[in-house]
């Protein structure tokens, strides 16, 4: 996050207490975050990750610590090799004067795992939440022999809780769509009364609401492996939309391109275009179809999820055909018969 004070991006005092910082963060990244800004996704993205890493440094003591006294580099290159000058002042007690060991460099975290820590599972209110309907069947996945990535977190030496694991649920558009229900059956290590690890499967249901996008997350809490003195890493799915044949999504609209033989283009037809919800739409065209030409179907695109009820809009463009040769006969006709300009 360079070039920015920490402080600043929560706007907060340098002699903040921790409920104001936490209220700082909440609001910051209630306004910042990606989903509450479909048309400027890119710059709240940035913000959204300048927040979360300003909020996950001075939310720590530690790292607070280290950054009031040595700023943003000192923080994140650790303390410089014997001899070699280092930071200004110099770092206590030479290169083992951080807490923890002299090991320690800061590696940003994921905005959204801090983002879902914070909120709990499904965030807070007016983000989303669980929904849909229909769907069977399991997906399984297993944990533990090193598949969780976790330890000791932040290098402090101190235990802090495991990382979360993220797993990626490819979703048909057709499951954004309608909604749908999707079983994972997941393995994993728990300690048990006498403190040794043992294997437990269980069943997570996750409710996919309709018009849910790639990159909308659901945690549960404390339902990956268990590692003793850190208790259980909490589990992510976050949905990843897969490519559809017919269709391209963008934000809340479909898009559908029809391939249509000049002929047609010129004298008219009428399009067939099965739709997501399994029914198909019928478009008469009657005037001629040129490759800029764009019809726009309203209320045809994808559910808007917060918005319960209302949906985008389906855009149809066009690729005309045509034909590779024709016979002089066909030329002289099309002359007679097509007006000039």
């Amino acid at each position: 996050m360079a070039g920015g004070d920490y402080y600043d991006v929560l706007g907060v005092s340098k002699d903040a207490d921790d409920a104001a910082i936490k209220k700082a963060y909440r609001k910051q990244a209630m306004k910042w975050h990606p989903d509450k800004n479909p048309n400027n996704r890119e710059k709240a993205e940035t913000q959204f990750k300048k927040v979360s890493e300003a909020y996950d440094v001075i939310s720590d003591p530690e790292k607070r610590k280290i950054y009031d006294m040595y700023g943003e580099e000192g923080l994140k290159a650790g303390p410089p090799p014997p001899g070699g000058g280092g930071f200004p002042g110099g770092f206590p007690g030479g290169g083992g004067g951080f807490p923890g060991g002299g090991g320690f460099r800061y590696q940003p975290r994921s905005a959204h795992d801090i983002f879902s820590e914070f909120f709990g599972n499904g965030g807070p209110s007016g983000m989303g939440g669980m929904g849909g309907m229909g769907g069977d069947g399991f997906d399984s996945f297993g944990f533990g022999g090193g598949g969780f990535p976790g330890g000791m977190s932040g290098g402090m030496g101190m235990p802090r809780k495991p990382q979360q694991v993220v797993i990626k649920l490819a979703t048909p558009l057709e499951e954004l769509y309608r909604g749908a229900t999707r079983k994972m059956k997941i393995s994993r290590n728990v300690i048990n009364a006498q403190g040794k690890s043992e294997r437990q499967s269980e069943v997570l249901q996750v409710n996919i609401a309709p018009g849910w996008k790639s990159g909308t997350r659901v945690t549960y809490a404390n339902k990956g492996d268990e590692q003793p003195g850190q208790g259980a890493s909490d589990v992510v799915f976050v949905i990843d939309e897969k490519p559809h044949p017919h269709f391209k999504r963008e934000g809340n609209d479909l898009f559908y391109t029809h391939r249509l033989p000049l002929v047609e283009a010129l004298s008219g037809t009428e399009l067939k275009i099965p739709h997501l919800d399994g029914k198909t739409i019928s478009l008469p065209i009657d005037e001629v179809i040129t490759p800029d030409t764009r019809k726009v179907l309203k209320g045809k695109g994808m559910p808007i999820s917060k918005s319960p009820g209302t949906f985008g809009n389906m855009q149809i463009l066009f690729k005309i055909s045509f034909p590779s040769s024709l016979t002089p006969g066909q030329k002289q006709k099309l002359k007679g018969d097509l007006p000039i300009s």
